[in-house]
């Protein structure tokens, strides 16, 4: 671990972007001074964290790999799928968090991010008729706020907010948190969603923020109490 933090260092001291070649493994027991089995456990260690990418074959070897998004969603996903997260602690968060990020975009989104968002508010247009529809049309809804997390100027915002939105779509689902059917959770937050891409396309940051920490606070109430019931179906089952 040591010698996989000290070649991580070495990467950024060189300025070496996704795809540089890292040296041969001779050059590396040479320059870092260890064994050929201490360097190839951290080059296994690089690439099980994502950083370094082995090609074998002609032109091949290790290369500097940049860690995807989603990837680093999935790893922190992992961190936290043996911990008793609640609604509670990821609303927390959103309500801090997401109303910032909307006033943040307010006039700054171009016609084809409107439009994504416009054709995301399409997929729930009407209420869900069975558990399923209703499951896919609370993750679609999600998909809304990730896609505002991508817009972010904030990177780091962009992270947290997209995990919550990630984290929170697998929680509904593994939970049943979209039985039953629930029509006000679905006509209230296709509303928010409505009036939050009107005040982005108008370029009003005050209504952004205010729409957004409305949506966060409603959301959290009903997602609690559709939570409530399903605990009551299991108690009473």
């Amino acid at each position: 671990m040591q010698v996989a933090d000290q070649i991580k260092d070495w990467v950024v001291e060189q300025g070496l972007r996704m795809g540089d070649r890292l040296p041969g493994e001779a050059e590396m027991i040479a320059r870092f001074g260890m064994s050929k089995g201490t360097i190839r456990e951290a080059m296994r260690i690089l690439e099980a964290q994502g950083l370094v990418k082995t090609r074998t074959g002609p032109g091949g070897g290790s290369f500097v790999h940049e860690v995807s998004g989603e990837r680093a969603r999935a790893l922190l996903g992992n961190y936290f799928y043996f911990r008793d997260l609640t609604l509670k602690d990821i609303y927390q968060l959103r309500r801090l968090l997401e109303p910032e990020l909307a006033a943040s975009l307010a006039g700054r989104l171009d016609a084809a991010q409107l439009a994504a968002l416009d054709q995301v508010i399409a997929t729930y247009a009407m209420p869900s008729r069975s558990p399923e529809e209703e499951r896919e049309q609370q993750v679609q809804s999600l998909r809304f706020h990730q896609h505002l997390a991508e817009y972010a100027e904030n990177e780091l915002l962009g992270f947290i907010i997209g995990f919550m939105a990630q984290i929170l779509s697998d929680l509904t689902v593994y939970r049943r948190l979209y039985e039953p059917v629930n029509h006000e959770l679905w006509a209230r937050g296709r509303a928010y969603h409505v009036e939050l891409v009107a005040a982005l396309r108008a370029g009003d940051g005050p209504r952004a923020r205010q729409v957004m920490g409305d949506h966060m606070a409603t959301a959290e109430a009903l997602m609690e109490g559709q939570e409530e019931l399903m605990l009551k179906r299991f108690l009473s089952a």
